[in-house]
């Protein structure tokens, strides 16, 4: 069995990486001053941003040719195993990290809106590619969160240090939307890809034997996370890609409707729908009128 170690609070992080822990519920770890390091695979209980000095060769990054070769930002949240096992051997880390427990932002504004930041659900190979403009944004934003964890805790701590990460998080945001921009040719093609994928489904009649198509299994079946898959889609359509399917449904439900010699029940049954009337409602939803209407208006 491949070890899984368990780090459920920063001070055991802090541990495993041999620095003092100065805050028990947040730590900036600077790997250039770690001398060495162990490698395993770790159940993360807490937030973890990693800065690693990757270059493009590392395929486990995902790098495309037209990313950047400055860093590469790996987000982890809470629940996630995450690392490689390096067999007992000991390596010479590079790079940041910064580390905060659930607790730290536990009713504050930046708490409330975690899920914002849907990048802590990408995959590895999803990861951030930066600029060296942007790995210099990305560190001095690092810099003064440590800054502020080096202080003698006061009342304005917290405050400070949470504004202080939710800035760094809103500049990777900034910085995954440039990324999308940057490979917006493979964004097309994983586009075109999903659109062919769709096709697929509903002509191959596997919406009746399987239901209609979800989110999770197009991103699987295009072999990214659902988070990734779902924001890519939204930034080259304007829409989600929930809609996205549902624009597709509905366009095979009118071509289905033409044909006379099948009932509205058919088409639903063929289209994935357990029930009629969740057809019928959700074809008015998009369209204004019923299946029947349309049908009687052609």
């Amino acid at each position: 069995m491949e070890q899984v170690e368990r780090i459920n609070t920063v001070g055991e992080y802090n541990h495993y990486a041999g620095v003092d822990t100065l805050h028990p519920l947040v730590s900036v770890i600077n790997f250039n001053e770690v001398p060495t390091i162990q490698h395993f695979r770790r159940y993360m209980g807490i937030y973890a941003v990693f800065l690693k000095n990757i270059k493009c060769g590392d395929i486990t990054y995902g790098c495309q040719p037209y990313d950047y070769e400055d860093g590469t930002l790996v987000f982890i949240s809470p629940g996630q195993v995450y690392g490689i096992d390096s067999k007992g051997a000991a390596i010479k880390p590079s790079g940041y990290a910064l580390l905060f427990h659930p607790d730290l932002i536990a009713g504050t504004p930046l708490g409330k809106n975690m899920k914002d930041y849907s990048f802590f659900s990408y995959e590895v190979n999803e990861a951030l590619h930066l600029s060296k403009k942007e790995r210099k944004t990305i560190i001095d934003c690092l810099e003064k969160i440590a800054a502020e964890i080096e202080q003698n805790i006061d009342k304005h701590s917290k405050t400070l240090i949470v504004s202080n990460i939710e800035l760094f998080l809103n500049y990777c945001m900034r910085f995954y939307d440039r990324q999308f921009i940057t490979r917006s040719k493979i964004n097309r093609d994983i586009l075109v890809r999903f659109e062919n994928l769709l096709n697929d489904y509903f002509k191959s009649g596997s919406a009746q034997t399987l239901g209609l198509p979800s989110v999770s299994y197009c991103a699987e079946e295009l072999h990214l996370s659902p988070n990734y898959f779902g924001d890519l889609i939204k930034k080259e359509t304007g829409n989600t890609a929930l809609d996205y399917i549902q624009s597709k449904l509905i366009n095979e439900a009118k071509e289905r409707i033409f044909d006379a010699s099948k009932s509205l029940n058919d088409i639903a049954n063929e289209l994935g729908f357990k029930y009629q009337q969740h057809f019928t409602r959700l074809f008015k939803q998009k369209t204004g009128i019923t299946p029947n209407e349309y049908r009687n208006l052609n």
